[in-house]
């Protein structure tokens, strides 16, 4: 297959490596049986298009390689079509747990049922105890355990409080210790809405990495490397990670962001960021839309994302996408002794 011309050159081909990013239709040469050429089709993510060869990440997640000169033809394709079918069940306990698998904390260590998380301090998320169940001891004797393994790592201590979830009496001693509390919602939707609203999806780039360009949008990059370096591992831990990029002007820093945790039946959403200038333009919907499309392709019919509750314009937006609330939780912060 060495003679063959170019794959721009062949007008079976309406690909080129600028689509990298994009879900795309190919046909490649498989194999040679007796002489001649088996053909097989692939539909997924066009991962990647180097001198190496070409990756497409169909929805089974197992990327397709193979050389360039073995293209026999390629286009863009729509979003997967996702059908409409009820969310999974779950219960805030079950879905608290999902989601800690989707934003996975670099040390984690168990406490009884409880699970103590530490990230160089990135994210209350991946920085706090997962309080759900039995510690397994006492709980002023607990929280006193949690002060010390945090304050070990230089780190403020933080305790996931979930109702139901938490001990009915942790709350209470939280108080005694003068904790103070900030909430978060959990917030739940039909994934085939949500993967139907992807206007304009051919501007999205999907990737299974976080690039330097992508961090650069990423409200939540820090000058320290330890943190940088936490930062990574958390964002590209999960069952089945995906980032979404809108890039903007040449060289410069993309028009918008996000990020996909795929976990089974569940969809986790998170780092949903718009250029401020480009705001009010449908990019957080389509991002998330094309997200959405791709976590129902890999077999996903519900959708979450856990938001702040002061955070009134990204709830504002999720209650447009058809959101709505499962329940909520508290971080607490433990007072310094």
């Amino acid at each position: 297959m060495a003679d063959r011309a170019p794959a721009t050159d062949r007008p079976e081909v309406r690909l080129d490596r600028s689509d990298v990013g994009r879900r795309v239709s190919v046909r490649r040469v498989s194999e040679l049986v007796e002489g001649r050429p088996v053909f097989r089709d692939v539909i997924g993510v066009l991962a990647s298009w180097d001198d190496e060869g070409i990756a497409v990440v169909p929805r089974s997640g197992e990327p397709v390689v193979f050389a360039e000169d073995l293209l026999v033809a390629g286009k863009p394709v729509p979003p997967f079509p996702a059908r409409r079918v009820p969310m999974p069940e779950t219960d805030p306990v079950s879905l608290q747990r999902i989601a800690a698998r989707s934003w996975p904390a670099v040390e984690q260590e168990p406490m009884g049922e409880w699970v103590l998380r530490a990230s160089a301090g990135f994210t209350r998320r991946a920085n706090s105890v997962q309080a759900l169940g039995d510690p397994g001891r006492p709980l002023p004797q607990a929280l006193e355990e949690i002060r010390d393994w945090y304050a070990a790592r230089g780190l403020p201590a933080y305790v996931e409080v979930v109702r139901p979830g938490s001990p009915a009496d942790l709350a209470a001693e939280l108080d005694r210790l003068g904790a103070g509390y900030a909430e978060t919602l959990v917030r739940t939707a039909p994934l085939a809405p949500l993967a139907r609203a992807a206007a304009g999806h051919e501007r999205v780039r999907l990737s299974r990495t976080a690039d330097a360009r992508w961090m650069s949008r990423y409200r939540r990059v820090s000058a320290d490397t330890a943190v940088e370096r936490a930062a990574a591992r958390v964002l590209h831990g999960g069952p089945s990670v995906w980032f979404a990029t809108v890039p903007g002007p040449a060289g410069g820093a993309p028009l918008a962001i996000g990020r996909l945790a795929v976990d089974g039946p569940w969809a986790c959403f998170g780092a949903i960021e718009v250029d401020p200038e480009a705001r009010r333009s449908g990019l957080a919907t389509t991002v998330m839309a094309v997200l959405a499309a791709r976590a129902a392709e890999e077999g996903a019919t519900g959708a979450y994302l856990q938001v702040e509750a002061e955070n009134g314009g990204a709830i504002a937006l999720y209650d447009r996408l058809g959101f709505t609330t499962s329940h909520t939780y508290h971080y607490a912060r433990l007072p310094e002794r």
